[in-house]
């Protein structure tokens, strides 16, 4: 089982995350919000990454569209042309994107569980995100990310856990107030 509190310590730590993961620059406007499903999801590929205890799983997982906007943007956030980016250079730097978004998490989590590790990302399409269901996960999260209103992403976080899971995340108000987070 996985209380409300370590829900919400997942939630909270993947939403910085990403945060951490996809912006260009600290000045990008970055916009979250919580879905029912995946129902909204349009986009073609995804990129995997799993942080695994002894006591859990989870896979997060950020959907994209290799279009001219989100080439742009990855282009961006690489400090790279999207005029050189082949194929291969863009999907390195969505993978390493991820990566850095799975990093921030997977650090934060070895704040509370000993001997985690994380995976090196993996792109796939799509239609493998339905599979999901069959993890008998007991905890998902689906989000939309916006960012300056011009790159839209859906990511998703699910968790497996093998034994009973509780932590609480402390947020004190300046930090709240900055995005920091402070585990205690």
């Amino acid at each position: 089982m996985i209380s409300n509190n370590a829900r919400d310590g997942f939630d909270y730590m993947f939403m910085q995350g990403l945060k951490g993961g996809l912006l260009a620059s600290p000045e990008d406007n970055f916009e979250i919000s919580v879905l029912p499903d995946l129902s909204e999801v349009k986009e073609s590929k995804l990129v995997i990454l799993t942080v695994s205890s002894y006591l859990f799983r989870l896979m997060v997982l950020i959907y994209f569209t290799p279009d001219q906007a989100t080439r742009e943007h990855f282009a961006r956030v690489n400090k790279s042309s999207v005029e050189g980016m082949s194929e291969r250079d863009f999907d390195d730097a969505i993978s390493e994107c991820g990566n850095i978004s799975c990093g921030i998490l997977n650090r934060e989590l070895a704040h509370f569980f000993p001997n985690i590790g994380m995976s090196t990302p993996n792109i796939l399409d799509k239609d493998c995100s339905s599979y999901l269901a069959i993890l008998n996960t007991g905890h998902v999260q689906h989000l939309r990310v916006d960012i300056n209103e011009t790159v839209h992403f859906h990511a998703s976080l699910c968790v497996c856990a093998y034994a009973d899971l509780d932590f609480k995340v402390e947020i004190s108000e300046e930090e709240a107030n900055t995005g920091e987070l402070e585990l205690f």
